[in-house]
């Protein structure tokens, strides 16, 4: 009767949160797939939620949490906890991040998190040296965010984080505001948990700069009349906002053994919709094993498409080591992604909390 009634009350939670979100159409424009400005807010961090293909945004807690749903940040293992994680991405791009969270007591807590990209450098050519001038270039791409996290009560968590994304090629650059939102809710002791977050909502992105200026002889002027700058105007485009809906069921197999399964729904405005399910086996809050998959439905023939499952990237495995050493508990964990069409996804991740 208890489990029953925790359901109904985390079904109702999902049911006016989904009203709300419905109601004020935080997606955006569907129609607009493959279109959205900073598509590296995308792409995931940390090994343990990577491992879990994001499955478990109704569980996730601590640090880890801040990406995947804020929520979650107010249930912290110590009182300041600190993550480091590296990731091989495709074609040699490598993604480094770092976040910390501070636990307050009764104020709540609060993080920080800084992710970038690394592209390596590139040799700038012109048309008169289409081989390069001999001087190099990078792009920059940093995202940075600040979250906060509280617990309402015993059952109810919520945390936002405000993003800073700036983007810079060359001479052009752009730089964009974001904001998440997500909502934990704990079913007791039944072991199951719900969870809803809202990601990547705010204002359009556009670049800008000196390297979009093309040089014009004045109109009606002699030739060779000193040129005059006439910047290109280019088009913004809406960032990758989700609404992502999730459930988890701890089923505790003795004193020291834990199997969590998870899932989640994610409605976008880039891409068609996504379905994560994912299973992480736990000894005694020591040693994790994880394995996981996202999948998309079936394209509508109108998309022009014939595959069915669009998705490029497959399963996840991942691995996780965690031991208290004093008052100091280090955690090791590392996450394999495989792919179609590249080389499988890593990510090393370096946690500690006291």
């Amino acid at each position: 009767m208890k489990l029953y009634q925790n359901i109904k009350i985390a079904a109702k939670s999902a049911l006016i949160f989904t009203l709300l979100i419905g109601s004020i159409n935080f997606a955006g424009d569907r129609s607009k797939y493959g279109t959205s400005a900073a598509p590296e807010l995308l792409i995931p961090v940390g090994s343990r939620g990577t491992s879990l293909s994001g499955s478990m945004i109704s569980s996730t807690t601590g640090v880890d949490a801040m990406y995947w749903n804020p929520a979650g940040l107010s249930i912290l293992n110590s009182r300041t906890e600190i993550l480091a994680s590296h990731m091989k991405y495709i074609a040699d791009i490598n993604i480094n991040y770092v976040a910390g969270a501070v636990d307050l007591g009764g104020m709540g807590v609060i993080g920080a998190s800084l992710k970038s990209l690394s592209f390596g450098d590139e040799l700038v050519t012109t048309l008169e040296n289409p081989m390069g001038t001999g001087e190099t270039w990078s792009p920059t791409y940093l995202t940075t965010s600040v979250s906060y996290a509280r617990k309402m009560s015993d059952k109810i968590l919520f945390g936002a984080t405000v993003k800073v994304i700036y983007e810079q090629i060359m001479t052009v650059s752009s730089t964009g505001f974001a904001l998440d939102f997500g909502l934990q809710y704990i079913a007791g002791k039944s072991g199951l948990k719900f969870g809803v977050a809202l990601k990547n909502f705010g204002p359009s992105m556009k670049f800008d700069g000196s390297g979009l200026d093309a040089y014009y002889e004045p109109s009606g002027t002699p030739s060779g009349s000193t040129p005059e700058p006439r910047r290109i105007t280019l088009q913004d485009f809406s960032l990758p906002t989700t609404l992502e809906i999730g459930l988890s069921y701890d089923l505790p197999v003795g004193k020291k053994n834990n199997v969590q399964l998870s899932t989640t729904f994610q409605n976008n405005n880039f891409s068609s919709d996504e379905y994560r399910v994912g299973l992480e086996y736990n000894y005694n809050n020591y040693v994790f094993l994880r394995g996981a998959y996202a999948f998309t439905p079936d394209y509508k023939a109108e998309d022009g498409l014939t595959k069915k499952d669009q998705n490029i990237f497959g399963p996840t495995f991942g691995i996780g080591l965690a031991y208290p050493f004093g008052s100091v508990r280090l955690g090791l964990d590392y996450s394999y992604r495989m792919t179609e069409k590249f080389q499988p996804n890593q990510w090393f991740s370096f946690t500690m909390g006291f």
